[in-house]
C-alpha cells in the first residue's frame, strides 16, 4: 500500500522532519497518534491522492525519522503546532484540509485554534476538542482519577516506562497497545501544556469539524464522554461541528481498523469546502 509514495526530509521550526506525500491539487494534511508513524495514514494516501488532492503525513517531532529534540521543554503545544505552520508554508500553500487521530488530533485541535487561518476544514478522529480546565492541571486530574499507575502519570518520572518497556519488550507494549478494546479513561496533553494554554481558556474551535469515532473506543466509553460528545458540551466549543460518526464493532485505531470506510468519510467531507 505504499506504492508510489514518496518521502523527503523538511527543516521546519528548527528540526527535519520526515514527510510521506503522494499527488497533486489541494493539500490533505494528516497527523498520526501514539504510539504510530506517518504509515497508519498508507491506505488513505493512497485513496485520497488518487481524488486529486495532495496527501501529506508527517512524522510529528520526536516520532519516526523526524528529529527528536533531547529536551522535554520541545515537546510544548507550541512547538509542533509551529512545525506544522512551518509545514504549510514550505508547501506553498496558505490553507490545508486537516485530518487527525489520537494524540495527533490534540495536536490538530491546538493547530485550529491557535491558527484557524490556515485551515480549511478538519476531520477529527477519536479524540473530542476538551477545553482548558482552569481549575485543574491536566497531570493532575488524571492522577486524582485513575492512580499514579495511569500511563501519562507513569511518563512523568523519567527512565520508569523505559524500564518497564524493557522489562517486557516493545514488541508486547505496542501490540497491547495498537489491540486493546478494554474501556479506558482519555488521552489527554500533558500537564505544561494547561499552563501555556491560560489566554485560550474557554475559546471555540471556529473551523469546520467532523468528528469520527468507534463504539468500542476507549476514550468514546470514558466516564462522561459520551454526554460531552452528544450531550452538547462538543457543539458548545466547536459550533462548526457538522456531524459525529460512531462506527459500530470498531475501537480506537479507526483509521487503521476501518481503513476504507474512513477514507470515504474524509473525502466526502473536504470536498464541502
Amino acid at each position: 500500500m505504499a506504492e508510489g509514495i514518496e518521502h523527503r526530509t523538511v527543516e521546519v521550526n528548527g528540526i527535519k522532519m520526515h514527510v510521506a506525500e503522494k499527488g497533486e491539487g489541494p493539500v490533505v494534511l494528516f497527523l498520526h497518534g501514539f504510539p504510530e508513524l506517518w504509515y497508519s495514514w498508507r491506505h488513505h494516501i493512497q485513496y485520497i491522492s488518487s481524488k486529486g488532492y495532495r496527501a501529506v503525513a508527517p512524522d510529528l517531532r520526536g516520532y519516526g525519522d523526524t528529529e527528536a529534540p533531547s529536551s522535554i521543554t520541545s515537546y510544548t503545544c507550541f512547538d509542533i503546532v509551529g512545525d506544522l505552520i512551518a509545514l504549510i508554508d514550505s508547501l506553498g500553500v496558505e490553507q490545508v484540509y486537516l485530518v487527525a487521530h489520537d494524540w495527533g488530533a490534540q495536536i490538530g485541535w491546538y493547530l485550529s485554534l491557535f491558527r484557524p487561518d490556515r485551515i480549511k476544514a478538519y476531520v477529527a478522529l477519536s479524540v473530542p476538542y476538551t477545553p482548558r480546565n482552569p481549575k485543574v492541571k491536566t497531570v493532575d486530574g488524571m492522577r486524582a482519577l485513575y492512580g499514579d499507575d495511569y500511563y501519562i502519570c507513569r511518563f512523568q518520572e523519567p527512565g520508569e516506562i523505559e524500564t518497564q518497556f524493557d522489562n517486557v519488550g516493545t514488541e508486547y507494549v505496542l501490540k497491547n497497545i495498537l489491540t486493546t478494546r478494554k474501556p479506558g479513561p482519555p488521552i489527554l496533553p500533558k500537564g505544561e501544556n494547561w499552563e501555556l494554554l491560560a489566554p485560550w481558556t474557554g475559546a471555540q474551535i471556529k473551523v469546520p469539524v467532523k468528528f469520527i469515532t468507534g463504539e468500542l473506543d476507549v476514550v468514546y466509553t470514558s466516564y462522561g464522554a459520551k454526554d460531552y460528545i452528544h450531550g452538547g458540551g462538543f457543539k458548545k466549543y466547536v459550533p462548526n461541528l457538522e456531524e459525529v460518526i460512531v462506527q459500530e464493532g470498531v475501537a480506537h485505531f479507526n483509521n487503521q481498523e476501518a481503513a476504507e470506510e474512513i477514507s470515504h468519510y474524509i473525502y466526502d467531507f473536504i470536498t464541502k469546502f
